[in-house]
């Protein structure tokens, strides 16, 4: 884990530095949650660990990661040159179930509603304005959610794959506690949950490899590479995980934020094959490419997971909606649809709020071209042309607020989480 101010456990349990009282930044686990997290294997001297040594940013990337935010060429690349189309998604459109038993709805950044023979399951919902815990600064949406979270309807699951603002949203989560949804979510999440007034027998917390039941669903914690943390002390105490939900004729991969590891292909043998993969494909760069995928990578891991075959539709997430990374807003759907033709992947990227269904993928559509900036360099060309950069292509400005890809708080080094 990176280096932060958590002080350990106390012998009574209890922990030795208390949270500032802002209630976004959540709450630290304590009595048989902090027990259970000491016990796990995944928690190893004092700290939760990745499958394998991850740095958050590459030695000596600081001082590059600064020289590259004065250049300001490519700032404006960072952000769509006009609004996103977004559908405009009703309840009469999800009313009807889907004919095949799985639709899937991307409502921008990681935040997918899946319909899953019978069940419907949202996954890292953010509505709010900003992912912060300020309502003043912090990354703000670039284009409106698809459907009001009042005219969505019920949810049975809400599945949360970490606690970084980008993927767990206090008010969307306090809008979602009058909905008959339980909240699955990794070891130690589920105190920022009982802090927000989720009842605590609607909270399903997990290990990485453990399953639950919910909704006639089969819910999985699975690994991933990443980290955790809500604000300048918590950061030790709260596990992060991709997720498998299976339901009896179909099953879906969510990967949450991650580095590329080869743990993928044993997710994928133990749990697969997937009708569809969500996989993270945005918010990289060369300074911290162990915990956040290229697109390229990403269309691997959705390979991983389906045995070397190119099994079931990837639908591309986290990408398009927040300004985290200094990559052109376009670039993670271009390279994404340039990797998956290239490897016969069957790539699906639809605008914010139309929803689908992966047995019968609808034709590719490139509609963030239009409303991509135009690089200065291409002599007029439309921006959003098929970018083949490498990793080193990807550098540009700091994002808002500086950091690894994402909106957590507090000093970040290039330390290695192990």
């Amino acid at each position: 884990m990176p280096a932060s101010n958590s002080r350990p456990a106390r012998a009574d349990g209890s922990l030795g530095s208390r949270l500032p009282k802002l209630p976004a930044f959540g709450a630290l686990p304590t009595g048989e949650r902090l027990e259970r997290i000491h016990r796990s294997p995944n928690f190893v001297d004092g700290a939760f660990r990745n499958p394998l040594p991850t740095r958050m940013m590459l030695p000596g990337s600081t001082s590059g990661f600064v020289r590259s935010s004065l250049r300001s060429a490519d700032r404006a690349r960072r952000s769509p040159a006009s609004p996103v189309p977004v559908h405009s998604l009703t309840a009469g459109e999800l009313a009807e179930p889907p004919s095949s038993g799985l639709r899937l709805t991307w409502m921008g950044h990681a935040s997918v509603l899946a319909e899953i023979d019978g069940a419907r399951v949202l996954f890292d919902p953010v509505w709010g304005a900003r992912c912060s815990p300020f309502a003043f600064a912090g990354p703000k949406r670039l284009h409106p959610v698809p459907i009001p979270l009042s005219e969505l309807g019920d949810v049975d699951v809400v599945v949360i794959s970490h606690d970084h603002y980008d993927h767990l949203d206090m008010p969307t989560v306090r809008a979602l506690i009058d909905s008959p949804a339980v909240f699955a979510v990794p070891l130690g999440v589920g105190a920022h949950l009982e802090h927000w007034k989720v009842p605590a027998d609607r909270v399903i917390e997990l290990d990485w490899d453990e399953s639950a039941q919910a909704a006639g669903l089969t819910l999985t914690a699975t690994p991933a590479r990443h980290f955790c943390g809500r604000g300048l002390r918590n950061s030790k105490y709260t596990l992060w995980a991709s997720w498998v939900v299976a339901g009896p004729e179909h099953r879906v991969f969510h990967s949450g934020d991650t580095g590329y590891f080869p743990g993928f292909a044993k997710i994928g043998a133990e749990h697969g094959p997937f009708d569809a993969s969500m996989v993270q494909i945005g918010a990289y760069s060369e300074f911290w490419p162990d915990i956040h995928m290229l697109p390229e990578d990403g269309v691997r891991t959705h390979i991983d997971l389906s045995g070397g075959t190119s099994h079931g539709a990837l639908l591309p997430i986290h990408w398009g909606t927040f300004n985290l990374a200094p990559h052109p807003w376009e670039e993670p759907a271009e390279r994404t649809v340039a990797a998956a033709h290239r490897a016969g992947v069957d790539v699906v990227v639809p605008k914010p709020g139309v929803p689908f269904e992966p047995a019968n993928l609808p034709a590719l559509e490139p509609w963030w071209r239009p409303v991509a900036v135009v690089p200065e360099a291409s002599g007029g060309a439309q921006g959003g042309g098929r970018l083949e950069a490498s990793r080193a292509q990807t550098a540009g400005d700091r994002p808002d607020p500086p950091g690894t890809g994402e909106d957590e708080l507090g000093p970040r080094s290039d330390s290695v989480a192990h």
